[in-house]
């Protein structure tokens, strides 16, 4: 406004810091080149944010704010849900240089985002997470879709894939146990030494004894079942 011309008062500054201050944007209004009025604006928080927060750093993520509003209204809102990372200020394609920023330095990124501003970065990050009711863009660059527009489902979904990746490895070990120990007797290594031998079926039995232990495995995260805030609040990572 004032690089065209019009004159801000100063008790209308200061009102704008207050509004900024306490998570609002705002935004002045001039008409025929006289200031008419200030209004703020604001997105009130999901009643989830700050428990999800709290529940993140508890699993071991470290949480970061990225936005387009100014530094006040960004760090007021970074205050009441409890994240101290804080990125002001960013325009779209700056989202995406913060994410590959993170990635350069040997961290995995998940982005959670619901408009047009943030495709740049759901799309660069590891694990793209778009809130069901966003824009179409932002949804069709995500990697997850958060149905129920609720925060909660970010982390029931780092839950789901911490227990799957355990799963997989819990999968090598029944696979690999075979041709570990089974293979070796069942060549005649022991033979010499008690003459023990493996017959033919039994080794066939063994083998597919291991395919089925792997299966018999991934099957048990079917009763997968997303974990409570509350417990989630309790766990301390070392």
């Amino acid at each position: 406004m004032t690089e065209n011309g019009v004159t801000i008062p100063p008790e209308a500054e200061t009102f704008l810091i207050d509004l900024e201050s306490n998570a609002k944007t705002g935004i002045l209004v001039a008409y025929d080149g006289d200031f008419v009025g200030l209004m703020g604006i604001t997105d009130p928080l999901k009643r989830e944010a700050a428990v999800v927060v709290e529940g993140l750093k508890k699993l071991g993520v470290h949480p970061v704010m990225l936005t387009g509003d100014n530094w006040r209204t960004a760090q007021a809102v970074a205050k009441e849900v409890g994240i101290e990372d804080v990125r002001a200020e960013v325009m779209p394609a700056g989202k995406a240089d913060v994410v590959r920023s993170l990635q350069k330095d040997g961290g995995t990124v998940a982005m959670v985002g619901d408009g047009i501003n943030d495709s740049p970065a759901l799309a660069a990050a590891d694990v793209g997470m778009a809130i069901g009711g966003g824009t179409d863009i932002a949804i069709e660059a995500a990697d997850y879709v958060l149905v129920r527009n609720n925060l909660e489902d970010v982390i029931t979904a780092i839950d789901l894939s911490r227990k799957t990746f355990s799963r997989i490895r819990w999968n090598y070990f029944f696979a690999m146990a075979y041709n570990v120990v089974a293979i070796p007797i069942a060549a005649g290594a022991l033979f010499p030494f008690t003459g023990l031998q493996m017959p033919p079926w039994l080794a066939g039995a063994c083998m597919a004894f291991s395919s089925v232990s792997v299966v018999c495995s991934s099957l048990l995260l079917r009763r997968y079942r997303k974990p409570r805030l509350t417990t989630v609040l309790q766990i301390t990572v070392e």
